[in-house]
């Protein structure tokens, strides 16, 4: 008697939700781009944050129901086998770290393959969007990678551009989206666009993000003004996004990529005609810079930000690149 009655009010609950979600979660998947997109969906459920999937109902599923080791090293124990994709409105597939890439799950990518075929949306997010294009489902679509990833994605998949300097991508049926906070925005996408904008501008709200970004909003870590095919030059610079607020030293690049600096400095002056620090300190002000005209941070935390001693240390720098200070570039 109690299975059944819970069985007529999970029914119920199905048919009363305005936004049903599939959540697959790849093996060493990315914890907070999960949980993110799905503590999003969890607050606009229901009044408050009182949880109940009235508005909308979620669920991780599987092919086995075996748990699934997070990149962070905490399991999840999936709710549901694949079953009928059709009976959400999305399919979300989250992605983590890139080595797990590589590796086929053929009964994954058929019931995605399935979920296409029913007309169901695909989404993915963090490296999700390397299963979904592995699966042949991303064809003709844009398709939204983290910069981090943005060279992993060109050496797995010739011919394709990614668009790596925007949160997220609405191509159609196929939603992909960089990770990271970029999931609570697309998940806050979805609530507005299927039970309204005030239920998604609460749960983020709540989840003390701030307002909701659209999908054009720019990615931050961007490449900043830099173009090189040295891949030598290109590890450094992607090593310099990642310490844009804690500088290190050229040695320590060099040390870390296991070369020489001299070297490091000839492949440098050869490929963009700077040296390593020089471009270095262009990347952190071009980041202020982008800090200072889009966000309503005060400069002293611009500075702090990317990785200078205070306000003053960022102005003269900022003045002697930029032929102007950072307060001029803020509007009246």
């Amino acid at each position: 008697m109690n299975a059944n009655r819970l069985s007529r009010g999970r029914e119920r609950q199905e048919h009363e939700a305005r936004l049903s979600v599939g959540i697959v979660l790849l093996p060493r998947f990315t914890l907070c781009a999960f949980a993110n997109f799905v503590d999003v969906l969890r607050l606009a459920a229901d009044e408050g944050d009182r949880s109940r999937p009235i508005h909308c109902r979620w669920s991780v599923i599987s092919a086995d129901m075996k748990p699934v080791a997070a990149s962070c090293g905490v399991y999840l124990q999936p709710q549901e086998a694949f079953g009928n994709p059709g009976r959400f409105d999305y399919i979300v597939v989250v992605g983590g770290l890139i080595d797990e890439t590589h590796r086929p799950d053929p009964k994954l990518e058929e019931f995605l393959r399935q979920a296409a075929r029913h007309g169901v949306p695909l989404v993915g997010l963090c490296t999700g969007t390397f299963t979904l294009h592995r699966a042949g489902l991303m064809d003709g679509y844009r398709a939204c990678v983290n910069w981090f990833h943005h060279q992993d994605f060109l050496s797995q998949f010739e011919g394709l551009q990614p668009v790596s300097d925007q949160i997220f991508v609405v191509d159609r049926d196929r939603l992909t989206c960089s990770g990271g906070a970029g999931t609570a925005h697309l998940a806050a996408f979805l609530v507005d666009r299927h039970i309204g904008k005030s239920q998604a501008t609460k749960s983020l709200n709540i989840m003390m993000i701030g307002k909701a970004e659209d999908a054009a909003t720019p990615q931050p870590g961007l490449a900043l003004g830099f173009e090189t095919k040295d891949p030598l030059v290109r590890r450094a610079l992607l090593l310099m996004q990642q310490r844009l607020d804690a500088p290190i030293s050229v040695a320590d690049i060099a040390r870390h990529l296991n070369v020489g600096k001299r070297r490091l400095e000839r492949h440098f002056a050869d490929a963009i005609g700077r040296s390593p620090l020089t471009a270095f300190v262009e990347m952190r002000l071009q980041l202020a810079r982008h800090m200072i005209e889009k966000t309503d941070k005060s400069i002293g935390s611009i500075a702090v930000e990317c990785g200078f001693c205070d306000s003053s240390h960022l102005s003269r720098m900022f003045r002697r690149h930029f032929g102007e200070t950072p307060r001029a570039l803020r509007p009246a």
